[in-house]
């Protein structure tokens, strides 16, 4: 699939490239207090390990600044370079200014414009913010939240709007608003003397078709990498739905150069499963792959077994748990695709259109379980070992298939 990517531009962010000709990046943030070294640490690990290419860490105190130092010393003993990025609001001007340490060790500093003081502060704080960015050559994100949009051009662009002869609704000012913002701030730091390609600009609401808008608009009116996300996705579902319907649209158009889901997570829940959705969203629309994809079929009445889910499972779960060693081992192995079908109705046909593919038997079929390796039957299972084996023939397929990468010496 041909993506045309809009930005030209291509931003270092530690040793990751955004936009440009560079892969669409997957990004996350933690749900830790940052000051809490340890606990940030595992966070941003397993955030890394999960796939993350870069972590974005809360930097809201002198505490949670002091402590970004020693979190990126404890990930380079862990043997993992993942480029830390700062989150200000309100004070990052101050914290930066008394903490070098975190300010040189962060691979990118986030700005909201519109947190970054109130009145006569604004212009100030925020050049002091860029000038910190520039002594210390890190790129910038500017990233204009819809809840806290800047209220003094909001309150301009609202009263111009009233003046005109045929006003725009409320929904269209806001939108303008937030890429004037974004435009505008990035204008202001390359006057302050921020490189044209140290700026990585975001424009994240919490409305789908409002994300839309604004990306398209935004996109148009320069070449900037964009970093795509809803500001406040939600729970479970309906944040990944949301964010998928919202990304997919932009990403299908060539708009976005990194990618973060921000979902809600339960109480105690995974904060890696953001990384997963986006890696998914990636792969699915074809833009990249991560890791091998399992083709399950949804069940119905001649499926009502559930061994077939099971096997579907513990596939998806062994993929995952092997993929590290994978990746680091051979050449191509995320691009593979594995089938765990159900009936005789989409079994063989779904099964040999994968890399390795088993039709499981469907209520009062035969209790066999024929097996396909790109397009041709290579054996039957039958019997209770038929997961295991299964397990093991995708096992062998990768040994086979994929090239082993070069050891060095």
């Amino acid at each position: 699939m041909s993506h045309k990517r809009r930005s030209s531009i291509q931003v270092s962010v530690g040793h990751v490239r955004v936009g440009g000709d560079a892969p669409i990046v997957v990004q996350s943030m933690t749900n830790t207090d940052t000051a809490d070294i340890e606990a940030t640490a595992r966070q941003v690990q397993a955030l890394a390990r999960a796939g993350s290419e870069l972590v974005r860490i809360t930097v809201n105190t002198a505490e949670a600044a002091a402590a970004v130092a020693p979190i990126r010393e404890r990930l380079e003993r862990a043997g993992l370079s993942v480029p830390l990025i700062g989150d200000f609001h309100f004070n990052g001007h101050k914290l930066l200014r008394e903490h070098p340490e975190c300010a040189a060790a962060l691979a990118k500093y986030r700005i909201n414009p519109g947190n970054v003081g109130r009145g006569s502060k604004r212009d100030p704080q925020f050049a002091e913010m860029i000038e910190t960015a520039c002594r210390y050559q890190k790129p910038v994100r500017i990233g204009v939240n819809w809840g806290s949009l800047d209220s003094d051009l909001l309150t301009r662009l609202m009263d111009e709007n009233s003046a005109r002869a045929e006003p725009l609704d409320a929904q269209q000012v806001m939108r303008s608003a937030v890429v004037l913002s974004a435009l505008g701030s990035a204008r202001r730091a390359e006057e302050l003397g921020l490189p044209h390609d140290r700026i990585v600009l975001s424009a994240k609401v919490s409305g789908v078709q409002d994300l839309i808008a604004i990306y398209r608009d935004l996109a148009g009116r320069c070449d900037y990498p964009l970093h795509l996300g809803l500001t406040e996705a939600g729970m479970g579902s309906k944040g990944i739905v949301a964010s998928t319907a919202g990304m997919a649209v932009l990403l299908q158009e060539g708009i976005g150069d990194t990618i973060r889901v921000s979902l809600t997570p339960e109480p105690n829940g995974d904060r890696t499963q953001e990384v997963i959705v986006a890696q998914e969203i990636l792969q699915t629309m074809g833009l990249r792959s991560f890791t091998p994809l399992v083709v399950a079929c949804p069940g119905c009445g001649r499926t009502t077994s559930t061994f077939f889910q099971e096997l579907a499972a513990r596939i998806q779960a062994h993929i995952r748990m092997r993929m590290p060693q994978w990746r680091r081992e051979y050449q191509g192995v995320e691009e593979m695709t594995v089938a765990v079908m159900g009936c005789v109705v989409n079994g063989p046909g779904e099964s040999k259109h994968a890399n390795v593919g088993i039709s499981l038997p469907g209520t009062g079929e035969r209790p066999v379980a024929p097996v396909y390796e790109d397009g041709a039957k290579t054996v039957t299972l039958k019997g209770e070992r038929i997961a295991e084996e299964f397990q093991e023939i995708v096992e062998q397929y990768v040994t086979r298939h994929y090239a082993r990468r070069a050891v060095d010496a």
